[in-house]
């Protein structure tokens, strides 16, 4: 088993320097494709909300259409 060093040179700093920053330089690139990915989710959940929406409007109109039209038909029989 390797003994610990007791010191740091300096080129061995700047390594671990070097190491850590491009690991930095890995995340922040995924977190960048990441973030992209869910820009796309969100659009298309919006797109497919909307849809939804102008879905139940039409339905809602439909049946109140279909409402009145029971309504005034059960009136004019009065």
């Amino acid at each position: 088993m390797e003994l610990m060093r007791e010191s740091w040179t300096d080129e061995r700093l700047d390594d671990l320097n070097n190491r850590v920053s491009d690991g930095f330089r890995q995340v922040d690139a995924r977190f960048e494709r990441i973030e992209g990915e869910i820009k796309d989710l969100r659009k298309e959940m919006n797109a497919r909300f909307d849809s939804m929406q102008r879905s139940m409007m039409q339905a809602v109109v439909a049946l109140s259409a279909g409402m009145l039209a029971g309504f005034g038909g059960l009136i004019a029989q009065l």
